[in-house]
């Protein structure tokens, strides 16, 4: 395993001097645009800023919230699919319920017609957000992850998926997404969908548990033969001998096990989880020690930063679609929807320079689903409900909601090529991760194209 590491060399120095680096420069250009009125170089250096605040405010509540689930023994896959997931997705999830809540406060209330209309306008806004965020998630962080284990781990310049991410993880998401799109296809969306989303989530995170507990009893099996009959056994000699005890375990497990034996992350036949010490704050320059207390304030204050920029980043995207004179739908799926994927993407970028190449892809497919199920659920029922628990239609003039259509195209196409990519040698190479940003810049020329009229969608 200690090929897979990549040693962060930055580490010794306490702090991420680039994301300083970088905040700075857009804290700096986006006064200068304020000061000289421009309107949409500023609106659009917002969209960074704010991005960056959803950042750091969610780095520590991801700390935080690790350190809860380790605490409270919550095995690791379902902490990540609960815990991790909100941690991740906390900005897709405000963003739609802001869009939703901010465009029906816009109308009167008692004109039944405009509050279905701008109901429409603040889910189609949600939806965009959502849908976009799941392509970016799907499409573009494995390319990012992709590029940056290329340049940073020269002896496995790849990411290597296991058969069991792809087999749950992304036939999870590819159940899910038809499941929405079969929702998307209708001329509204009824409460009752978010509510089925949601139980979706529910029976995906149970299955989590059920495969949590499989695979600790295959760690315990191979780390009790390992300390048996010797470290040095040969790999295929464990598989064989416990194949004969009807234990199916792969040989990359077994050579993990064996590894984790050897640094001690694995004692006796029990699976040693580390509790982190503290919460990394300030682009790391900060380290709050973690307990009770201070895990349930960081939870607490990071939500609350998440939730105010998410209010500024809808704002600001509505500005942005009224300066261009386009639909907010084609703004919120390119600038909320990335601006909102931030953390996942750092997120999947540490799980990788750590050598958990499959958790780095689950990661993506795990906040997709979570956004799918949860992040667009609630939307949706906070929309019923200001509207008397009517439907929200997915129309404008009897029409579907600009862009609505290609979107739910895209998004299905775009899945498919993109596990064919990943199933194929269950290996993202750097001229894959090419190919995702190609996808990713077709997918961002079509919501170009689309707000601009040239196509029809």
């Amino acid at each position: 395993m200690a090929e897979n590491v990549v040693a962060d060399e930055g580490d010794d120095e306490g702090g991420d001097w680039y994301g300083v680096a970088v905040a700075a420069l857009a804290t700096t250009l986006l006064i200068v645009f304020w000061l000289i009125n421009w309107e949409l170089p500023f609106l659009l250096l917002a969209v960074v800023v704010i991005s960056i605040v959803i950042w750091q405010a969610c780095d520590p509540f991801a700390d935080a919230a690790q350190w809860v689930g380790t605490t409270l023994g919550v095995p690791g896959s379902v902490r990540g699919a609960t815990l991790d997931a909100v941690a991740s997705s906390l900005p897709e999830l405000f963003s739609g319920i802001f869009f939703v809540v901010l465009a029906i406060a816009s109308v009167d209330p008692s004109n039944s017609t405009a509050l279905e209309a701008a109901g429409a306008e603040g889910f189609g806004a949600t939806i965009a957000t959502c849908a976009g965020s799941a392509v970016y998630n799907m499409i573009l962080i494995p390319a990012i992850v992709t590029m940056t284990i290329a340049a940073y781990r020269k002896s496995r310049p790849t990411i290597d998926v296991e058969d069991e991410v792809l087999a749950r993880d992304g036939v999870w998401f590819l159940v899910c997404e038809l499941v929405l799109l079969g929702c998307l296809y209708q001329d509204a969306m009824q409460w009752w969908m978010g509510v089925i989303l949601i139980l979706m989530y529910f029976f995906y995170i149970g299955q989590l548990y059920r495969d949590t507990m499989i695979y600790r009893q295959r760690v315990k099996y191979i780390a009790h033969y390992l300390n048996a009959n010797g470290l040095e056994t040969a790999t295929a000699t464990v598989v064989s001998d416990l194949a004969k005890q009807d234990h199916k375990v792969h040989p990359l497990l077994v050579d993990k096990i064996r590894d984790e034996i050897k640094s001690g992350e694995v004692e006796g036949e029990e699976e040693v989880e580390e509790v982190p010490d503290g919460a990394g704050a300030l682009f790391g320059f900060v380290e709050i020690p973690l307990n009770g207390i201070t895990a349930t304030l960081i939870l607490v204050i990071s939500t609350a930063l998440a939730a105010g920029a998410c209010y500024f980043l809808v704002e600001v995207t509505r500005d942005t679609a009224h300066t261009l004179g386009v639909p907010t739908f084609f703004v919120a799926v390119i600038l909320a929807a990335a601006a909102s994927s931030v953390p996942d993407t750092f997120l999947s970028i540490g799980s990788a320079m750590r050598g958990d190449d499959s958790g780095a892809v689950s990661n993506a497919f795990g906040s997709n689903i979570f956004d799918i199920c949860i992040c667009l659920s609630v939307p949706l029922l906070v929309n019923s409900y200001l509207v008397g628990w009517g439907p929200v239609s997915l129309t404008q003039d009897g029409e579907p909601i600009a862009g609505l259509v290609g979107l739910r195209i895209s998004l299905f196409v775009l899945t498919g090529i993109t596990l064919a990519i990943m199933w194929h040698n269950r290996q993202l190479t750097f001229r894959k991760s090419l190919i995702l940003c190609v996808l990713y810049g077709l997918f961002i020329t079509y919501a170009v194209l689309g707000s601009l009229g040239i196509l029809v969608v």
